[in-house]
């Protein structure tokens, strides 16, 4: 089946508008209003299209081209996401504006170190920072942050490492509880970390070969704050970095911590902020971000030569930043309660279940679907319900820790609790997940 999708002027609008109401409401929907929720949900669901008709241009003639499905065609079937954005699964799904933005700039060449710079400093003046690089996600951006520590003011630096560290700044203090799956990021660039506990043994652990302090923002566990970290550090004239990727929303971190002292943030481009999934925010001092750009592609022997973001992510997440600036904290907040609580409200006749509405402290900051009940009385694991949702139809993805025990981002689950990530569903998505949920549970229940 073909879609005709011909003359679309997309507008940013945020989350929770209800000028163009959903047919859902049983209000009167425009067919353009229709088609743009229809295709996603049924992209999502595994419906996908043969091909999607769509008005192009080439050398400034229109032409209609003809897309083909490839997930259909290489047989990889798509899914409902009420997981999060989480890297394996994808991340999330870009706005109209954004997808917008990239197909308008994937016509048209442009020098990249141009767009680097034009990039950078709009970003930094939207984000209340000196300065910005789009990097090719929060990973790179850490080695990137890094590189630029270690070899400021160093051209040949630039050069050695992580080969030859000879004459270099190479030790990165970091708190033992922050100890994270993304350290390689750092350690690409050829440093040590040095774990310490404590203020005073913070204090202790600078030396001549301290080139970094990095702070993990949604660390859990740790004894000293961001406060603590910023103070010790800026007396022994050492830059702090902090690693946010998944922090955002809130809207105001993306200047939260920049102001509060960090030298260096980063965020991921694909997570909350809606961007390219291959893309992220390197904030921070000017003379940093200087150098983070000289280690980076497209300048050739460097330890980011192969860390390149085309011209189509770099305006895709300058989009998304725009995107995502003009939403509202509150009204992002109340629509993801709404999807939860629909799909809690379809849940109630399954023995012994209980839900409850949780938001992680810091990363991933929105509601999340708690959902617990009896497997003495309804006989299947949250592991196994997660099993059949993933291999049905349409399939569906739950949050990764499902039926686990606490493994960080400040979710409270165990063996017996079922997590519905909510934030990344398209519209309607909801009321299928809460249909597959409660057909799996209740034939579970006999």
């Amino acid at each position: 089946m073909a879609w005709i999708l011909e003359g679309l002027v997309l507008q940013a609008k945020p989350i929770g508008d209800n000028r163009e109401a959903e047919m859902s409401n049983g209000k009167r929907v425009s067919r353009r209003g229709w088609l743009r929720k229809l295709v996603p949900t049924m992209a999502a669901s595994g419906l996908g299209m043969a091909g999607t008709e769509l008005q192009g241009a080439d050398g400034g003639q229109s032409r209609k081209v003809r897309g083909v499905d490839y997930y259909k065609k290489l047989g990889v079937t798509p899914f409902i996401n009420a997981a999060g954005t989480y890297t394996v699964l994808s991340a999330s799904l870009l706005p109209d504006e954004v997808r917008a933005a990239m197909s308008i700039a994937a016509r048209s060449p442009v020098n990249i170190n141009e767009l680097h710079e034009a990039a950078g400093a709009y970003l930094a003046k939207r984000l209340r920072c000196e300065a910005a690089l789009v990097t090719a996600g929060a990973a790179s951006a850490l080695t990137l942050g890094t590189a630029a520590c270690i070899s400021l003011g160093n051209e040949q630096a630039i050069i050695n490492l992580p080969a030859d560290m000879t004459g270099l700044k190479n030790e990165v203090l970091i708190q033992k509880a922050h100890r994270f799956g993304y350290d390689h990021a750092v350690r690409n660039c050829g440093i040590k970390f040095v774990e310490v506990e404590s203020l005073e043994q913070y204090e202790a652990a600078f030396n001549e070969r301290t080139v970094l302090a990095l702070f993990y923002n949604a660390g859990e566990g740790g004894w000293i704050s961001r406060e603590d970290w910023i103070r010790v550090a800026q007396t022994r004239r050492v830059p702090t970095f902090n690693d946010a990727a998944a922090d955002v929303p809130p809207i105001s971190n993306l200047w939260n911590y920049t102001q509060m002292g960090f030298d260096l943030v980063t965020f991921s481009g694909g997570k909350g902020l809606r961007g390219p999934q291959c893309s992220g925010l390197l904030l921070g001092r000017k003379d940093l971000i200087d150098w983070a750009r000289r280690n980076n592609s497209p300048n050739a022997n460097t330890v980011g030569r192969g860390m390149k973001v085309g011209k189509e992510e770099i305006i895709g997440l300058v989009a998304a930043v725009d995107w995502f600036l003009a939403q509202d904290d509150e009204i992002m907040e109340e629509e993801f309660r709404r999807r939860a609580s629909r799909i809690a409200a379809r849940l109630q006749r399954v023995p012994t279940l209980e839900t409850r509405i949780v938001i992680p402290p810091v990363a991933n900051r929105v509601p999340h679907l708690l959902i617990t009940y009896d497997t003495g009385r309804v006989k299947i694991t949250p592991l196994e319900v997660m099993e059949k949702l993933r291999q049905g139809q349409p399939r569906i993805e739950l949050n990764p820790a499902t039926g686990t025990r606490p493994a960080g981002g400040g979710l409270p689950t165990d063996e017996r609790t079922i997590v519905v990530g909510v934030w990344m569903l398209e519209p309607g998505q909801d009321l299928v997940v809460a249909r597959r949920l409660r057909e799996v549970l209740q034939a579970a229940a006999g």
